[in-house]
């Protein structure tokens, strides 16, 4: 193990007692806490949402019982600036501005939501709390008992909110995202904040557990992506496929890996792609390869041996689909679906 990860600050808690079975927020105050997050396939939807927010805002600035606090982070050259906003009946806009070394865009945000509600829990005659965020996800952490590199933030923000509920059982807290396509003018003035700041790393530091975890990631898929890149480890028959951009596509174990995400949802679908990327399937290349006495001529008649090649660009038998951008995952893709006895073993072409 790399001798940095004994030179992390502390991210797990397991013993505290906001974990214990039975005594979790989930558990006992389930109704005062909730997510709303927009539909960003609808313009409608999404200005309603908008209008939502603006009716927040409205209400925080009208009414004392109400906090509004409106979080980002930002990290630039591995410091992290975290800023939030908090916002109540007729008082100035309360800011807060902090800065790490060292740790990962989750544990920012975590971090500066953990101030926000910190400073509103402490207001008196608040009552209802209103967080606005980029990316819900990090609040959802909150009530993530599970083990987890967060544990620390957690049992704190955990700590504030069960007493904040026992005071009132009307005490509320909710949790809106604001994506950047809102464009919604409170936001847009933490987010343009949290970016004009150019911080210098100051030594020395600490790494956050889930920091070094990243770096040894990161450098782990580098490696990867260049001995896929440039061994013979691949295949020489391993089919190059591009994204929407025209870039190569790279090995990444994230959001489902680079290929699984676009067919791992069907078992069939899958198999038949890893048959025709791999090269691999029951075409006439193949035959010739392994079965040299069995037919490889294409069935079209226009070609003399079956390839890949040929079947993704040039056969008549497999015209369901047709885009010349065969080259790219999404087009790929589409033509197995539409050409659905593609790369199948022992199937004849209807």
């Amino acid at each position: 193990m790399d001798n940095r990860f004994n030179e992390v600050f502390p991210s797990f808690d397991p013993f505290n007692k906001e974990f214990a079975p039975g005594h979790c927020l989930i558990d006992i105050f389930s109704n005062c806490f909730s997510f709303h997050t927009p539909n960003k396939q609808s313009n409608t939807n999404l200005k309603v949402y908008i209008q939502s927010l603006d009716n927040i805002a409205l209400n925080s600035s009208s009414e004392p019982s109400v906090a509004l606090v409106v979080s980002d982070a930002s990290i630039k050259n591995h410091v992290a600036i975290s800023i939030a906003h908090i916002h109540i009946y007729n008082k100035q806009v309360i800011k807060m501005i902090h800065q790490a070394v060292n740790v990962t865009s989750t544990e920012a945000e975590l971090f500066t939501i953990r101030c926000g509600i910190n400073q509103a829990t402490n207001l008196q005659d608040v009552r209802k709390i209103v967080v606005i965020i980029d990316s819900i996800h990090s609040a959802k952490k909150i009530f993530d008992f599970s083990s987890h590199l967060f544990q620390v933030h957690m049992a704190s923000i955990s700590n504030k909110l069960r007493k904040f509920f026992s005071i009132n059982i009307n005490n509320t807290i909710k949790f809106w995202e604001c994506p950047s396509q809102c464009d919604w003018s409170l936001y847009k003035a933490v987010n343009r904040e949290t970016k004009k700041f150019c911080p210098i790393p100051s030594l020395p530091w600490k790494l956050s557990w889930d920091f070094s975890k990243k770096i040894e990631c990161d450098d782990l898929v580098n490696r990867w992506k260049m001995t896929f890149q440039a061994s013979e480890d691949k295949g020489h028959n391993f089919l190059d496929l591009s994204d929407d951009d025209n870039n190569p596509l790279k090995p990444t174990y994230s959001k489902s890996g680079t290929w699984l995400k676009y067919f791992g949802h069907s078992n069939l679908l899958c198999m038949r792609a890893s048959r025709a990327i791999v090269n691999h399937a029951s075409i006439g290349k193949y035959c010739l390869r392994f079965f040299p006495q069995e037919e490889f001529k294409c069935p079209c008649s226009t070609y003399p041996i079956e390839t890949r090649q040929h079947i993704l660009h040039e056969c008549k038998r497999y015209n369901k689909y047709w885009n010349l951008r065969r080259d790219t995952i999404d087009h790929f893709t589409l033509f197995l679906v539409y050409n659905s006895n593609a790369f199948l073993f022992g199937e004849s072409i209807t």
